[in-house]
């Protein structure tokens, strides 16, 4: 009967240590992520100062002017559109998996941006990005 023993404990702990990671996998099961960042917009006045003319500095109206969606990654579907506050930081909550970030420019207005990027939504987590568009006023 000895002889078992160490045997039965070793099945034991393996189970335990089983049923543990197995827990732990699905922590986060069905909770959804963030994207997270700042938008920057500019320039908004044809010379820039420093310090900055408040009267250059994007304003609710500029956002708007600008908008930033999130769609599916196949870009099919619009999930959100991102909200930025005054200061230019955003949060959206989004559901684990791969997003497609697009700056809508329906006047195809002139300058750039680092968009359209594909992002990745990790179940948890906050994924960083940050936008920069440029206005294209010079």
């Amino acid at each position: 009967m000895r002889r078992h023993r160490p045997t039965l404990i070793f099945v034991v702990t393996c189970l335990i240590g089983f049923i543990f990671n197995a827990g732990c996998e699905d922590q986060f099961a069905g909770v959804d992520g963030f994207l997270e960042g700042t938008i920057s917009i500019g320039p908004i006045c044809p010379v820039e100062r420093y310090p900055p003319d408040p009267g250059c500095l994007p304003t609710g109206e500029t956002y708007k002017a600008y908008p930033v969606r999130v769609y599916t990654s196949n870009g099919k579907r619009e999930i959100t559109l991102l909200s930025p506050s005054l200061d230019g930081k955003y949060r959206a909550e989004l559901a684990p998996g791969k997003y497609l970030v697009i700056l809508d420019n329906p006047q195809n207005r002139i300058g750039s941006s680092n968009l359209p990027v594909e992002v990745t939504i990790f179940s948890g987590s906050y994924t960083s990005l940050d936008i920069n568009i440029d206005t294209g006023i010079r």
